[in-house]
């Protein structure tokens, strides 16, 4: 009796971010793709802003598949005025008989932000090297069914500048991320990323301002043939990792809410053969 072929498992997610969060997911080789994230002001502006609609940042980026393992994107938001880069390595692969249960995929980033201050001597000392931040997370993940995947992200994060010297350079986090397949094209995500306390501690631009908080976001996921749309709802209003980790502002409670929505188009750069 011949033995059945190990096979993996496809489609643990439809996109390349749950909302915020990278997937495991990654173009195929030869394959790019071009993303739109974009959120508006937060619901509790008031109706003056139209609760928000009013203002928007966005982040637009383009992501290529190098090889079946091996991913590379680069992306410039309006938040901070930021560049960033990233690479992601397929470790693991989910096998269909469970003798892997869970794919596992490593990604560094990279970003630099360019915003200028209005303080010359600021603006002066702070370049270079300082205007980096790194980021390394574990992505693990397994499609239980056809309708659920989870993914659980171990994130470190490296500051090269901090508000203070009561605050770390270097901050743990842990976040998690599902899927939840409700129609043919349709899916709910969600997403929570965790900074362990008292690593970041200096209250953010000032005393006006809310406190930070972790990250909670959710998504619908509307398949549309050759791209995804995704409506979000968050309390983040960046889209980078050391920004949306770190550096979220205010909570789910006091209404600082962002709408907003992800979109992404696949294009294949290489002809099939």
């Amino acid at each position: 009796m011949r033995k059945k072929k190990t096979g993996y498992v496809t489609g643990t997610f439809k996109a390349l971010y749950i909302v915020n969060m990278k997937t495991i997911e990654a173009p195929a080789a030869g394959a790019l793709n071009f993303e739109i994230q974009h959120r508006f002001g937060t619901i509790n502006s008031g109706s003056y802003n139209l609760w928000g609609l009013d203002f928007a940042t966005f982040r637009l980026s383009l992501d290529y598949g190098i090889s079946d393992r091996v991913s590379i994107g680069i992306g410039r938001s309006t938040t901070q005025k930021t560049f960033d880069g990233y690479v992601k390595y397929k470790l693991l692969r989910q096998t269909d008989n469970s003798s892997m249960p869970v794919s596992v995929s490593l990604l560094g980033t990279s970003t630099y932000f360019t915003e200028h201050y209005s303080d010359s001597i600021e603006q002066a000392l702070i370049t270079g090297k300082y205007r980096f931040d790194y980021t390394a997370q574990v992505l693990i993940a397994r499609k239980f069914n056809e309708k659920l995947s989870l993914q659980l992200v171990p994130t470190f994060i490296h500051y090269n500048l901090v508000d203070s010297s009561a605050d770390h350079n270097n901050v743990f986090a842990l976040c998690l991320g599902g899927r939840m397949k409700i129609s043919k094209r349709m899916a709910i995500t969600a997403e929570y990323n965790y900074l362990f306390p008292n690593q970041l501690l200096t209250y953010p631009a000032g005393p006006n301002q809310p406190p930070r908080a972790n990250s909670l976001s959710f998504g619908w996921d509307i398949e549309t043939g050759g791209h995804v749309f995704q409506l979000v709802f968050t309390n983040s209003q960046s889209m980078v990792e050391p920004q949306y980790i770190g550096q979220t502002q205010g909570t789910w409670g006091k209404g600082y809410i962002y709408f907003g929505f992800n979109i992404s188009r696949n294009f294949n750069l290489k002809p099939h053969k």
